[in-house]
């Protein structure tokens, strides 16, 4: 089965800063070298000697920005040795100059080593927490069974890959089952409650032959965490899906999430579904949950989104419509689709807080067809 790889960041979106981690932008490495070629042209094409030798000095600290201890050594020798030349005279007033030159290059050595190894050891601490992250909600195959699916996840927190929604499709010998919900808070607070709902959604997926069933697990599993942990209330909401044998119907539990969007043609609209309490509050308290049935035609498509894309306002205070702008996104690719949406939410949002998750999941009949007959 093959796997979506996480898409690389476009220009905009890795919200990290160069001084917080990020590599330097293009102009901080061609700051040194355009320095130094900006004081030989100016010396040069002066009448008048330029006492401008000084500047010299800031080209080795400026290196350490954005290169190596050797680049950085190079750029030292390079400023030390224009001092010697005599027809840009710039040892001017003499020695003392260059043996400060000397010692601030020798430093500025010094603290880009130091900042190498620095850089090297969080990367590979950031390479660790991705891959750790990556293992709580890993990516989201391109197919499961006859259902193909597309999703985008963006966590609140700032470097982080996983906040508090969650999540997942999988095949099992009920169907081929979907659950997408948010966790209360978000960010890394959160990524252990997460972690415990998909490992019940996972298990249930193999054990419960009812959907409802598959909620009551994750309702349970929140209960027992919450008792073993003092003052802790957990609580989440879900959506829970289920294709049938067919993929022409699909069975929907909906506990306190915003319900699915079904886009058919060139509409869209939420599923008509009873809602029911959030997970960890005691389903069992509300009664018998039962799953709605809904039948698909061929090129349906379900849109499921978190809370932070539908409760997102702009700067008036109106509410993201979300199924208003699916209507003007119809035509487009159900992969492309959870991209086309958050590059609108941010137009309408520019500072989204809460997490964003989005999942596509489009019925595919004729892949079963390629594949043989459905087994009863």
């Amino acid at each position: 089965m093959r796997k979506v790889s996480a898409p690389r960041p476009r220009r905009g979106e890795d919200r990290r800063s160069w001084l917080s981690g990020a590599p330097p932008p293009r102009w901080v490495r061609v700051l040194p070298p355009a320095l130094v070629a900006a004081i030989c042209a100016a010396t040069l094409l002066s009448d008048e000697p330029l006492e401008i030798g000084f500047l010299l000095g800031a080209i080795p600290p400026l290196a350490v920005l954005s290169y190596g201890p050797l680049a950085t050594a190079v750029l030292g020798g390079v400023v030390i040795a224009l001092l010697h030349i005599p027809a840009l005279q710039l040892d001017r007033p003499g020695d003392a100059d260059l043996l400060t030159i000397v010692f601030v290059a020798v430093l500025s050595v010094f603290v880009s080593f130091v900042r190498s190894r620095r850089d090297a050891q969080l990367g590979l601490e950031r390479t660790v927490a991705e891959a750790a992250q990556h293992a709580v909600v890993p990516p989201l195959p391109e197919r499961v069974g006859a259902v193909r699916c597309a999703g985008l996840y963006r966590a609140a927190q700032r470097g982080t890959l996983v906040g508090g929604d969650f999540f997942d499709v999988r095949d099992g010998p009920f169907g081929v089952r979907a659950v997408m919900g948010d966790v209360q808070g978000h960010g890394l607070s959160a990524v252990s409650t997460v972690a415990s709902l998909l490992g019940a959604f996972r298990e249930a997926v193999l054990d419960q032959p009812d959907l409802a069933a598959v909620a009551g697990r994750l309702d349970r599993r929140l209960l027992v965490d919450s008792a073993d942990a003092r003052h802790a209330e957990l609580f989440a909401t879900a959506a829970l899906l289920e294709f049938s044998a067919d993929a022409l119907e699909v069975r929907v539990v909906v506990c306190g999430n915003p319900p699915p969007l079904l886009l058919r043609g060139a509409d869209a609209a939420e599923l008509e579904v009873s809602p029911w309490t959030p997970l960890g509050l005691g389903l069992a308290d509300a009664g018998a949950i039962e799953a709605c049935t809904v039948s698909l035609r061929p090129g349906d498509r379900l849109f499921l989104a978190s809370d932070g894309v539908v409760e997102a306002r702009d700067p008036g205070g109106a509410f993201y419509p979300l199924a208003e702008r699916l209507r003007t996104f119809a035509g487009s690719d159900s992969a492309a689709l959870p991209g086309l949406v958050w590059a609108d939410l941010a137009r309408f949002c520019p500072d989204v807080q809460d997490d964003v998750t989005m999942l596509v999941l489009t019925p595919s009949p004729s892949a079963l067809r390629m594949r043989g007959p459905v087994p009863h």
